[in-house]
């Protein structure tokens, strides 16, 4: 939006007039002229500035003592000077420094913050050349696990409390507090209780010092010797913007990469942790044959695509192919080419459908943020399914949106759902899908070919990836084939169902495209070599003894399915922060808005047992993960535990057709009356309507 000249207010800093719209911080009208303001403690991203650390102290006109810039804001006529002007402002900056040091080591060597570390770079530039302190600096018992993911070094911590912020504003799970006052305060676990929460490691990359950090890059590596590759998160649907961080080869961390629509810069613990998986000790790392029940014997490659086309042509037409939303959009356009194509084999186990027409409610994840009303109509916690999702809908909360859960009784600026095709009349509409790459998987096996679906009992299931080898219903499927393919990473994923496993990889080792939630085409780059030839290779080659074309380049067969799929764009196109299109042309609705059952005492309650997100093949390899996977909760809507005298942590037995199972309750407001959640693995035998009783 263009601003008007009323809007326009004339700040002079350091000599240098500038204009900005009124308000603007000054850290920030000192930016927009070139100047650099140095902070620690002010991070736009968690809220109101707290001028706790004094780094920004600047000489303002018409004020006797320096000012803290990140809390002043611009006026019309502003004049302010910072250290390159001020002398005042410089002895100040010195100062605040000189005092952050007096107790914080000097273990730049040894510090995994070394090398990108503010604190360095800012002693550098603005503090003392040395020190006046003789005395021994204090000490702390170090490290403090604060839990599995994180370290916590007390001396190194200068109090400027952007990881209580963000516990306190941003995720709002209120467990990393600062405890005792004055020169004893220090930055604890709520009760020392392990910080667990979703997004507990962007602490991490928020600290501005070597305070918090993570417990799988500690000691790995430095700065002179990592790259960081650009990349895409392919573990949920939300697609956020990465790094991967290489050693010698190897993942040693995943970082965050603002993309300020997407995910503004942050992460959940199963993005930033769960690349562990790609060292997996049952990773699949040659093909193997079944060999028993319950083991496999390795093959080599050209056995393992001779066997693979005797099979394929066995199967014809009776294929079934199972995909689990987890390949690229390259991946699953080759495979769909070679099945469709290759053997007339249009059956398929297809991730999820997502409706052209929600296109016309497109729009990016930050709209959320300044929605004044919005609905969210999910069987499923958005935070188990999309947890980022999870922050724009308390970002709008703490700006005053008005969220409601269940059906809207009225229109509504935003929905978000689970339930594909339901728009309920709002503005904007963001379906939540299961997987990372549901919609381009989809999208990729229409565009292969055409065909139907051949009736009856498949002789051949393909299964591609590990997630949908351990899908219950896929599992059932392929127990009733005569031969069952696998690709995937994982041996265990497939022992006991595949007569042939080919290797996978993961998205950190494959160049290809994603479309997330919004449906934003976004680029994953290769961080790591994998272990074993990429999927496109491998496929190629067995496409051509099918006389299927098929290019091992994903760029090559990305340019062959974007006039179908994405309007022609090239792959070089697809920088590394994606665009969203706009908005389709909306279409006139016929869908009506559904009802929500009132809260009673006498009524079964309908169950939804949901795949927690701390739960799949790579964070079941991931050790440091454990402690977050849930169990034993049962979620109940407040209207229902009232209307039951259920209190909040309270043991309840919930019971169906004779079987029961006794729950700890969790009284959760985003959870319409009339339904409770359960995560799959609690949820056993119980069926779709339960009791539930104190």
């Amino acid at each position: 939006m263009t601003q008007t000249a009323t809007d326009l207010v004339t700040v002079t800093i350091d000599e240098r007039s500038v204009q900005v719209p009124k308000g603007t911080g000054i850290v920030e009208t000192a930016a927009s002229a070139g100047i650099e303001i140095p902070v620690f403690c002010y991070e736009p991203r968690l809220g109101a500035p707290v001028g706790a650390c004094r780094m920004c102290l600047v000489e303002v006109a018409g004020m006797p003592k320096l000012q803290a810039g990140c809390t002043l804001t611009a006026q019309d006529g502003m004049i302010v000077k910072t250290a390159r002007s001020s002398e005042l402002a410089a002895e100040g900056q010195n100062s605040t420094l000189e005092f952050i040091l007096v107790n914080h080591p000097l273990d730049c060597p040894v510090c995994d913050k070394g090398g990108e570390c503010p604190l360095q770079d800012l002693t550098f530039r603005y503090g003392p050349g040395n020190t006046r302190m003789t005395f021994p600096k204090r000490t702390f018992e170090k490290p403090i696990p604060i839990s599995p993911l994180i370290a916590l070094d007390r001396e190194r911590c200068i109090l400027c409390y952007r990881c209580t912020r963000f516990s306190e504003s941003v995720a709002e799970d209120g467990q990393l507090v600062a405890i005792n006052r004055g020169a004893q305060s220090v930055i604890a676990t709520f009760e020392d209780e392990p910080y667990k929460g979703h997004f507990s490691g962007n602490v991490t990359e928020l600290c501005p010092v070597g305070a918090l950090t993570s417990t799988q890059y500690r000691f790995e590596a430095r700065p002179w010797e990592i790259q960081n590759v650009p990349t895409v998160c392919g573990l949920c649907p939300v697609g956020c913007n990465t790094a991967a961080t290489t050693r010698e080869g190897k993942v040693k961390r995943i970082i965050s990469r603002n993309h300020p629509e997407v995910d503004e810069g942050w992460l959940c613990d199963k993005g930033r942790f769960a690349f562990d998986h790609l060292h997996a000790r049952d990773r699949i790392t040659t093909p193997l044959r079944k060999a028993g029940p319950r083991r496999f014997e390795q093959v080599s490659w050209e056995d393992a695509l001779d066997q693979a086309e005797t099979l394929l042509r066995d199967g014809g037409a009776s294929t079934v192919t199972a995909l689990s939303g987890n390949e690229s959009v390259e991946e699953a356009y080759a495979l769909a080419k070679l099945m469709r194509q290759g053997l007339s084999a249009n059956s398929a186990v297809l991730p999820e459908e997502v409706p052209d027409a929600l296109d016309s409610y497109r729009a990016p994840l930050s709209a959320l943020r300044d929605a004044k009303t919005i609905a969210v109509y999910c069987d499923e916690p958005v935070v188990e399914r999309a947890p980022v999702v999870e922050l724009w809908l308390k970002a709008a909360r703490r700006k005053g949106a008005t969220i409601t859960y269940g059906a809207p009784e009225g229109p509504v600026d935003a929905l978000v759902t689970d339930q594909p095709g339901i728009t309920f009349g709002a503005q904007n509409v963001y379906y939540l899908p299961r997987t990372p790459n549901g919609r381009g998987v989809t999208d990729a096996w229409s565009a292969a070919g055409d065909g139907e679906p051949v009736d009856g009992k498949p002789r051949v299931v393909v299964i591609s990836g590990d997630e949908a080898a351990t899908d219950p219903a896929v599992r059932a499927m392929a127990a009733e084939a005569e031969i069952v393919i696998g690709i995937g990473m994982f041996q265990e994923s497939f022992r006991g169902i595949a007569d042939l496993v080919l290797p996978g990889t993961s998205y950190l080792e494959r160049d290809g495209t994603t479309i997330n939630l919004e449906g934003r085409l976004q680029r994953q780059r290769r961080a790591v070599l994998a272990p074993v030839p990429d999927v496109l290779a491998w496929l190629a080659k067995l496409a051509e003894r099918f006389g299927v074309e098929v290019s091992p380049h994903s760029s090559v067969v990305f340019d062959e399915i974007s006039g179908q799929c994405f309007g022609g764009i090239s792959y070089a196109d697809i920088g590394e922060r994606a665009e969203l299109p706009p908005p389709a042309a909306r279409r006139a609705e016929t869908l009506e808005p559904g009802s929500n059952p009132e809260p009673g005492s006498g009524i079964g309650l309908r169950l939804v047992a949901y795949r927690p997100l701390f739960s799949g093949p790579a964070v079941e390899r991931t050790p440091e993960l454990q402690f977050q996977r849930p169990g034993g909760d049962l979620q109940i809507s407040r209207a229902d535990a009232k209307a039951r005298g259920i209190r909040h942590g309270q043991t309840v037995t919930v019971s169906s057709n004779g079987t029961s199972v006794e729950l700890r309750a969790q009284i959760a407001r985003d959870l319409a009356a009339g339904t409770v959640r359960v995560a799959a693995t609690d949820a056993g035998d119980l069926h779709a309507i339960v009791e539930v009783k104190s």
